[in-house]
């Protein structure tokens, strides 16, 4: 699917309808969010030289390199992390568009600074996304030339990434939902298969159900296994093969 930007500004359901879309399509969030590296990459690239995109997510404080449109943004978005400083991070923490016209003219962050000038990229524009939370994000635009985003660049990708921001913080919630039901998913198997381990260990020693679970604790602490492969593999020794779930897939 392409987009061009230029229809941005005729109506907001055509952006937002695009990353929706894109949402929807996509497996899980670190897909959701190459494609957006990638589409923002080709949107704001131009005749007159191409702009990388890399996203960037913070999440428990530490910064992590969620997608790039090529190995150069990857780059530059992991220099930043080792650093732990420069203009997309400042971005994050401030909540507004960090420009750098020009790096071998740039004073901030001079450790960074001094690792991106070998990558080739002239000037960088970090824009914050909106998520929700700590969890905070940002879109890494990179430029070869020097002073590559005018002021009217900035306005662009700002109103872009209000738009991003939202795509982004659905993917998220979808992604947890994901996980909690697979969690829950998971502790159900496993409730089931202790609680057939621990009716076989009563019938076998006519015992109470909380002796049995005193048992397989006991043997679980014993073999330094996790509890619910001690009750597997004793469902196993019984049925003599493997058990299954009504939880497994």
């Amino acid at each position: 699917m392409t987009l061009d930007i230029n229809s941005i500004t005729a109506s907001d359901l055509t952006v937002d309808g695009y990353l929706q879309d894109l949402v929807l399509d996509s497996p899980d969030v670190e897909a959701f969010a190459a494609e957006l590296a990638r589409f923002t990459s080709a949107t704001f690239s131009s005749v007159g030289g191409p702009v990388l995109c890399g996203v960037t997510l913070l999440r428990r404080k530490k910064p992590l390199t969620l997608a790039s449109s090529d190995n150069r943004a990857k780059a530059m978005d992991q220099l930043q992390n080792t650093f732990g400083e420069g203009p997309c991070l400042t971005a994050m923490k401030q909540m507004s568009s960090v420009l750098v016209p020009d790096l071998s003219e740039e004073r901030r962050w001079p450790d960074y600074v001094a690792a991106a000038s070998n990558h080739g990229i002239c000037s960088i524009l970090g824009v914050p996304l909106a998520v929700e939370g700590e969890t905070r994000a940002a879109l890494n635009l990179y430029s070869p030339k020097p002073h590559g985003f005018s002021g009217e660049d900035i306005s662009r990708v700002e109103y872009f990434a209000s738009h991003a921001s939202k795509s982004l913080r659905l993917a998220l919630r979808i992604a947890s939902l994901t996980d909690t039901r697979d969690n829950m998913a998971a502790a159900m198997r496993s409730r089931t298969v202790i609680d057939l381990a621990a009716g076989a260990i009563m019938a076998q020693n006519r015992c109470s159900q909380e002796t049995a679970m005193r048992i397989m604790t006991a043997a679980s602490n014993h073999r330094n296994m996790k509890l619910r492969d001690v009750a597997a593999s004793i469902v196993k020794d019984i049925a003599r093969a493997p058990v299954a779930t009504h939880f497994d897939a």
